[in-house]
């Protein structure tokens, strides 16, 4: 089987971002952005959904973290919709809960080639260390234009901020490597339409 990958560059005054994706990897990361929590994250999403990823950011993180953290949801985005590339046998859906201490996530995904994102997380603080915790809404909804997916995160219940977000990213991961798993059964693309 070829390897599913993607590598994309994206370069601005804001941000300067080279990023490479594997679907079919074994969970290899090398992550390195100016923005330390989002490199936990990166790295959660990497290790947990076996996906091999590496980033290399920078950015205007003297003004705040916003540019690189949206920047790199976009450029993660339109990397997994290059390497899924005509979706001929994938599964498309996929959901997991994730359990991190007291919080509980829901991710549900539809590989459906039409961006939308249902958030429902509150979270109880404003900031984890230094990384402003409005920014995990920022991420998602950018990434799921440009991987053009539906995407629907619901945190059920909890009352620490970073295990909220952990927990979203982790049920986020796995839930994508679900919707991107090859299914023998599945002839052509898994729509009525004929096409995603």
């Amino acid at each position: 089987m070829t390897e599913r990958t993607y590598s994309v560059e994206r370069n601005t005054k804001e941000t300067q971002i080279s990023l490479s994706l594997n679907l079919d990897g074994s969970g290899q990361a090398d992550i390195s952005t100016p923005v330390p929590f989002l490199n936990h994250m990166l790295d959660a999403f990497a290790r947990h959904g076996l996906f091999d990823l590496t980033v290399n950011a920078a950015g205007d993180t003297e003004i705040d973290d916003h540019h690189t953290t949206e920047d790199v949801g976009i450029v993660l985005g339109q990397a997994i919709q290059g390497a899924l590339g005509d979706k001929k046998g994938i599964k498309r859906y996929g959901s997991a809960f994730v359990p991190m201490d007291e919080t509980l996530a829901q991710v549900v995904i539809d590989l459906s080639n039409r961006p939308h994102l249902e958030f429902r997380a509150e979270m109880p603080s404003q900031k984890v260390g230094s990384f402003d915790t409005e920014l995990v809404h920022e991420f998602f909804w950018k990434l799921a234009l440009e991987a053009r997916m539906n995407l629907h995160v619901i945190v059920h219940y909890g009352s620490n901020t970073h295990h909220i977000i952990e927990a979203i990213f982790k049920a986020f991961t796995k839930a994508l490597d679900e919707a991107t798993q090859l299914d023998p059964r599945v002839e052509g693309v898994p729509s009525t339409k004929g096409a995603l």
